[in-house]
Order: structure tokens, then C-alpha cells, then sequence
């Protein structure tokens, strides 16, 4: 718990950057934790109790200094509120948010290390960060890592879980990758999936499916339609029934 001294001590989110200013390697950096975003959009569009950062400085008093922020790729916190006080975030601190500190963290692997391995997973660890995913599609064998990894933090380390999706009870959701579309270019995507290991559709899917959907109901009514009238029924002037 923060003294009363210290959080009037501490800087507002107003006075701090809202990240390091380091330029993405690539542009799924970026990209790919806002497709997890816009899904929790759809999947949580009734509540209220959740915020998911992209590529957003998260302030904290477990470091040298507050004023000094880890930059997750990606962020998940729980039990604070969408829009601060109504207005979008600038950066995430600790202290203004009821010392609520992400359930999860993503990281992304890129073409320069940036210590996700080892300094990022310490900070992580002092953080409390429950679980912590890192993303190494192209450079996991220099890592001599998987290329998809998620640790829970148990007993105050970070242990290597076992299976994809990876279902996290205390978020509600599971984590993983699939091969998927998007604006026509095919490439491994990362998803929220349910407890049965069903991934949540991207709002596209959801329309493309719907399509689908009603093009089957209307083949199907074309060809009943063309059986009534094999048996000399005008489908357009059936019986009604008194």
C-alpha cells in the first residue's frame, strides 16, 4: 500500500511520457496487440473493469525510480476502469490506479533483444505481473526459446506453462496463435480463446460468417422451392393453415 505521502510525492500521469519513445522494429509490434484489443472489444463490450495498453509506458515504485516506466508490447489489467475518469489513459501508474498492476504482460521478440528474457521477466517479477507472454516467431532459435511461451508467476518466479491456447483462469480468457486473413494477407495472428479452446472470432469473421449463413439458408429455400414445384406445389402460394 502507498502512504499518502508518497502518492502526493509521486508524479501524475499528466507530468510522465507515455512511453520510452523507442521505435517498433516491426510493424507487428504494433499490430498485433491491437488485434487483441479490438477483440476484447467485442468479447467484454459490456464491461467496464478492464483496460488493455499497446506499446504504453506502465509506471510503477518497484524500480530505480517512478519517473523510469517498463513498456510492455501489450498489457492487461483488470478491476480498473476502461476510460479514466472518462478520458483515454496517456500512460498507465500504478499509484493512480488503485495499485492495480496488469494481470498480464505480452512482449514481442524483434530483430534487436530488448531483455525479455531476463531484464524485462525481473521487472516483471518484482511487478507481480501473473503472467507474462512473449512472442519470438522469427528469432526463437537465437533465443534458443519457443517461439511462444507463457510463465506464471508462482511463489514470486516465473514458471514455463505447458499447452496452446493457454487457458488463464484468473483472466477468464485463454492465449494463443493461429494462421488467419487479414485485408487479404495470411500470417500467424495471435487470439483470446474460451476455456473450451474455441477462439473468439475478429468482428470480420463474425460478418463473414453471417454471410455465409444466409447464403446456405437461401440455397436451401431454392432448392425446396424447386422441389414443390417438381411436384406441381407453387412454393409462392402454399396452404395456410386455419
Amino acid at each position: 500500500m502507498f502512504s499518502p505521502d508518497l502518492k502526493q510525492a509521486l508524479p501524475t500521469t499528466d507530468e510522465l511520457p507515455c512511453s520510452d519513445d523507442t521505435p517498433v522494429d516491426n510493424e507487428d509490434q504494433n499490430f498485433l496487440p491491437n488485434v487483441l484489443l479490438f477483440l476484447l472489444n467485442s468479447i467484454w463490450a459490456n464491461r467496464m473493469d478492464w483496460y488493455f495498453g499497446v506499446d504504453m509506458g506502465v509506471y510503477h515504485t518497484t524500480g530505480v525510480n517512478p519517473r523510469v516506466p517498463v513498456v510492455p508490447d501489450g498489457f492487461l489489467s483488470l478491476g480498473v476502469e476502461r476510460k479514466k475518469g472518462g478520458k483515454s489513459r496517456k500512460s498507465y501508474a500504478v499509484w493512480e490506479e488503485n495499485e492495480v498492476v496488469p494481470i498480464l504482460t505480452l512482449e514481442m521478440v524483434s530483430h534487436t533483444p530488448g531483455g525479455e528474457y531476463d531484464e524485462k521477466m525481473d521487472i516483471y517479477v518484482k511487478l507481480g505481473v501473473l503472467y507474462y507472454v512473449i512472442y519470438n516467431p522469427e528469432f526463437w532459435r537465437r533465443d534458443q526459446h519457443q517461439p511462444f511461451e507463457v510463465y506464471k508467476l508462482i511463489n514470486g518466479n516465473y514458471q514455463l506453462q505447458i499447452g496452446e491456447p493457454y487457458w488463464m483462469p484468473e483472466v477468464g480468457l485463454g492465449i494463443g496463435r493461429y494462421q488467419g486473413t487479414v485485408a487479404g494477407i495470411q500470417q500467424e495472428l495471435l487470439s483470446w480463446y474460451d476455456q473450451q479452446g474455441d477462439r473468439y472470432l475478429r468482428a470480420e469473421e463474425q460478418a463473414e460468417q453471417e454471410r455465409i449463413r444466409a447464403e446456405q439458408e437461401r440455397i436451401r429455400a431454392e432448392q425446396l422451392a424447386e422441389y414443390l414445384r417438381s411436384l406441381g406445389i407453387d412454393p409462392d402460394n402454399l396452404p395456410t393453415a386455419n
